[in-house]
């Protein structure tokens, strides 16, 4: 699949995708508020600054979108243009991501990866965090 716009264009869409407040992200903070639990958000003392911290919980939460991160589902399939720029990037991002995962583990917290392709059943989404925040 080759590229359809400008170096530039592509340049400023990526530029504009967002880091804080996510749709996905959104949902995660909405089903936790609906169901009691308060949360402080992307806390910059802690490795990789996590979306969502619970610390009555002592546990935080990722929310990765499917691209950035290489998910294994059909959101996170890697572009054909530019292959190996992204890959090179992905993988990165893979271990930055499991470096900050042991870190956080390392001083005592739980942590937990929500994918952007998890987010659409809302009764799954609640069930799995219900069940993670309740395994204190």
């Amino acid at each position: 699949m080759v590229d359809t716009v400008s170096p530039a264009q592509r340049s400023r869409i990526m530029a504009s995708v967002r880091t804080r407040d996510t749709a996905p992200e959104m949902i995660v903070r909405r089903v936790l508020h609906a169901e009691g639990f308060r949360y402080r958000l992307h806390r910059t003392d802690l490795p990789g600054k996590p979306d969502i911290v619970l610390p009555k919980h002592h546990a935080v939460i990722f929310v990765h979108g499917c691209f950035w991160h290489a998910h294994d589902c059909r959101r996170g399939a890697a572009p054909l243009s530019n292959a190996d720029f992204w890959n090179k990037k992905r993988k990165l991002n893979q271990e930055r991501d499991l470096a900050q995962h042991r870190q956080l583990t390392y001083l005592g917290w739980r942590v937990l990866v929500i994918w952007a392709c998890e987010v659409s059943s809302r009764e799954q989404l609640r069930a799995r965090l219900i069940k993670f925040l309740r395994l204190q």
